[in-house]
């Protein structure tokens, strides 16, 4: 299976790309439109400003592509930290930015209760469905995942929320929509129920629902 990384300038591609060869897979790293086009999955990471990520796309004629791929011929995509709530209609962070408007949601600042403090940067544990497919395998009694994130995505249709978890409030966690995947922590840095989470998402047939 060929999976793009979407290599906009914006997070460490290459170790999403380290993690992808380790299950088999064959990632490519790219912004060129037709690769893009040409891959059975897409990537989008993404760590830093939502605006210079948007930003970045723009310059890179990517925002139409993706809205293309993603929204109207329902290639199927895995969005990560920044990437997820790239997908969201818009961000309030530094003053606002209009995002690529895929998922019903918006990306808020975090406004956790103490002793929770922002940034949320470290190991977490999720609340999840135990039956969904995206979360196969991975233990209950351990369900962590690495997290590095100062706001979150609320989502205008709750069952959009696939996995929370707790930090001084409720967090969205991961989310999916047909077919987009995101998560809000790094699966990537997740060891091994990251590495699992991603043999998930990699074999799950979308095209069967």
């Amino acid at each position: 299976m060929r999976i793009a990384i979407i290599d906009y300038g914006m997070g460490n591609v290459r170790s999403m790309a380290n993690a992808m060869e380790f299950i088999g897979m064959e990632p490519v790293l790219s912004a060129d439109p037709g690769e893009l086009a040409q891959a059975d999955r897409l990537i989008l990471p993404g760590v830093g400003a939502f605006g210079d990520a948007m930003a970045a796309l723009k310059e890179r004629g990517l925002v139409e592509v993706l809205q293309r791929l993603i929204g109207e011929e329902g290639k199927p995509v895995l969005g990560v930290c920044l990437g997820m709530q790239l997908f969201a209609r818009s961000s309030e962070e530094h003053g606002g930015s209009e995002g690529l408007g895929l998922i019903a949601a918006d990306v808020k600042q975090m406004r956790a209760h103490p002793p929770a403090k922002i940034p949320h940067v470290g190991w977490n544990d999720l609340s999840f469905d135990p039956d969904d497919w995206l979360f196969e395998g991975i233990p209950a009694s351990q369900p962590n995942f690495y997290f590095v994130h100062s706001l979150q995505m609320v989502c205008d249709d709750p069952a959009t929320r696939i996995a929370t978890c707790d930090h001084g409030t409720s967090v969205t966690a991961a989310v999916r929509q047909d077919n987009i995947v995101a998560t809000q922590f790094h699966p990537e840095k997740s060891q091994d129920n990251g590495i699992r989470l991603l043999m998930n998402w990699a074999d799950h047939d979308f095209a069967g629902g």
